[in-house]
């Protein structure tokens, strides 16, 4: 009988198979970690902006944009960098924040007390809610006149004017989430023998937190938007300040600054809100994670 022997691929030889496969095929295809290259999504989105940037540097440079019309993005960083070191955007850039976030808060704080008292009582939004409803249908900027009469023009108008915007988003969107708990979670809370302060505790405010996060959200996107009116009425310090004072020497450079920080502001506070709504709202199926 003769034996048959099995030959086993040496280490060699299978390192030559490994590299064969990375080598491109015969077919001129590319190797396998080629091929199943994707871009990644968030270069993708950077694409156009990137472009648009450089074609509107080009038409800067080329005379096709006038700089009365519109600086170049380069001339807008050079003054952005400028405005940097010297310290003087950050100084007006601290006491425009100091405005919002305090108008902010303190317009917040009289929506959700507000919102309490009408959305737990019946007797409480018979009381308060239709003077709330017409304060509501009033524009704040009519009442700039005669908060100027009662306040003068100093700081305090400026955070009331930011107040009076900022109310009434939480304010209505919190008394509706009040409103509209599900009736089947009052039952079982009742079925369990909660009272009623743990009823408003336990069900009541969890259940409600959605909708005071959206008004939340509606309240900072209105803040910035009094802002940069209330800093145009005599002020020497500001965003909104800069940004006029730039109007009057026609420095469309700075304005385009001062559009740019309003924005990125307006995104981080908001990124700050939905993060404070993640954690709160852990408990609902909607923010686990998979």
């Amino acid at each position: 009988m003769t034996e048959k022997t099995f030959d086993t691929p040496s280490a060699s030889s299978s390192f030559s198979v490994n590299k064969a496969a990375d080598r491109p095929t015969a077919s001129g295809l590319a190797p396998n970690w080629l091929r199943n290259w994707r871009t990644p999504e968030v270069l993708l989105r950077l694409l156009s902006p990137i472009a648009l940037l450089l074609l509107w540097e080009l038409a800067s440079r080329f005379g096709l944009i006038p700089q009365r019309i519109i600086a170049a993005p380069s001339q807008i960083g050079d003054t952005l960098w400028a405005m940097i070191v010297s310290g003087e955007l950050g100084k007006h850039l601290l006491v425009s924040l100091q405005r919002a976030l305090l108008g902010l808060s303190i317009g917040v704080s009289i929506g959700v007390v507000a919102a309490l008292i009408t959305g737990l009582s019946k007797r409480g939004e018979v009381i308060l809610d239709s003077p709330m409803q017409m304060l509501r249908t009033i524009p704040s900027l009519a009442l700039v006149p005669l908060f100027i009469l009662w306040f003068g023009i100093g700081e305090f108008t400026k955070i009331a004017l930011i107040v009076t915007g900022t109310t009434f988003p939480v304010y209505l969107n919190l008394f509706s989430g009040i409103r509209n708990i599900d009736p089947k979670l009052i039952e079982a809370a009742n079925t369990l023998g909660l009272n009623r302060r743990e009823l408003i505790w336990h069900v009541i405010l969890p259940g409600s937190l959605p909708s005071f996060f959206v008004g939340l959200r509606y309240s900072l996107g209105i803040s910035w938007l009094a802002l940069v009116f209330v800093e145009q009425i005599n002020t020497t310090a500001g965003i909104g300040f800069l940004a006029s004072d730039a109007r009057d020497f026609m420095r469309t450079d700075v304005i385009v600054i001062c559009l740019l920080i309003y924005s990125v502001l307006g995104l981080l506070i908001d990124g700050l809100i939905r993060t404070l709504e993640r954690f709160a709202l852990a408990w609902r199926p909607s923010f686990v994670r998979n």
